[in-house]
């Protein structure tokens, strides 16, 4: 191989490149699946993972939740990129889209840009959202106007219901940490066996819905780090008890959350050995009497200690 191959394919190693989606991970016809994501200018990693959750009912079994973080469009992530990801994700197929927050970064000017852009996702039970502490620096309520005019459900310290098949799941969204979340709101009304999903944009918020007994909570916020120097590590810092509740999937008590390394970038406009990601989670019940919830479902080399007694998670 020529010298200015073998570097090319040594740098990009380094820069995660080349570790976008995973064909034999892909549920679909990855052809149709990987074209849009040729349009991304980085890599962009396709995740796929299944979740047990206590008590889904029979109907949810296989629902899909497409989630999508951290876009933080700006000039350093234009529309293009919103674009790429928004095709490949209505490609995928979900039931369900959950926007986790952050769809700005500094300026007015680009809420509704990503907004209008961000309502063409499709999926049968509809788009939800919450907001980043992005957003709200920039302007809380003009984001959720923006993404209302375009279709797309706002939970503010709420819920909605899923109806399927006959059966109910519980959707809860709340206001970023430090910006007005209201567990307690918006939990408000549903029964306490009931399967409840969380959608929060900081992964700070997981032991208070670990003790309202929420089975899933989705977040983002972290970026995974955004820059992962090796030896060094992330911002966050680089061993397992460290990086835990900030990338991926993970579990305090009965609570599972996955944290999404997201689609943009803030303070430098790059990602290494980071990619940005698309998580597809698919739902399977699982009753309390049949014992320990089962582990992950994929990425088990990332899978964490169980002992942390605390969550460290910085509001940048």
């Amino acid at each position: 191989m020529p010298l200015a191959n073998r570097w090319g394919a040594w740098r990009n190693r380094y820069l995660g490149r080349g570790q976008g989606a995973n064909a034999d991970d892909l549920p679909i016809d990855t052809e149709y699946a990987l074209d849009p994501a040729h349009g991304f200018r980085g890599s962009l990693g396709i995740t796929t993972q299944r979740i047990w959750l206590s008590d889904l009912p029979e109907g949810f079994r296989s629902f899909r939740i497409l989630q999508l973080t951290d876009i933080h469009h700006s000039l350093f992530v234009p529309l293009s990129q919103v674009e790429a990801v928004v095709e490949l994700s209505n490609r995928l197929k979900p039931d369900l889209i959950a926007l986790t927050g952050d769809f700005v970064t500094y300026s007015r000017s680009s809420i509704e840009p990503v907004a209008e852009m961000l309502g063409a996702l499709r999926a049968r039970a509809g788009v939800v959202a919450v907001l980043g502490n992005h957003d709200f620096r920039v302007g809380a309520d003009a984001v959720e106007k923006a993404l209302r005019r375009h279709h797309i459900q706002v939970l503010r310290n709420r819920h909605r219901l899923l109806h399927q098949h006959g059966d109910k799941l519980y959707l809860a969204g709340v206001d970023d940490y430090g910006y007005g979340a209201d567990l307690e709101r918006a939990m408000r009304g549903i029964p306490e066996d009931a399967a409840t999903i969380l959608l929060a944009h900081n992964p700070r918020l997981l032991r208070a819905a670990a003790c309202r007994g929420i089975g899933l909570m989705l977040s983002g916020h972290t970026h995974g780090g955004q820059v992962n120097l090796p030896l060094l590590g992330t911002v966050y810092g680089r061993s397992p008890e460290q990086m835990r509740f900030k990338k991926g999937w993970d579990r305090l008590g009965a609570t599972q959350i996955y944290v999404s390394r997201g689609i943009g970038t803030i303070v430098l406009p790059l990602r290494w050995r980071c990619p940005a990601e698309v998580p597809l989670l698919e739902l399977e019940p699982h009753r309390r009497e049949e014992g320990r919830l089962p582990g992950r479902h994929v990425q088990r080399d990332d899978a964490f200690p169980s002992n942390v007694s605390a969550l460290n998670i910085a509001a940048d």
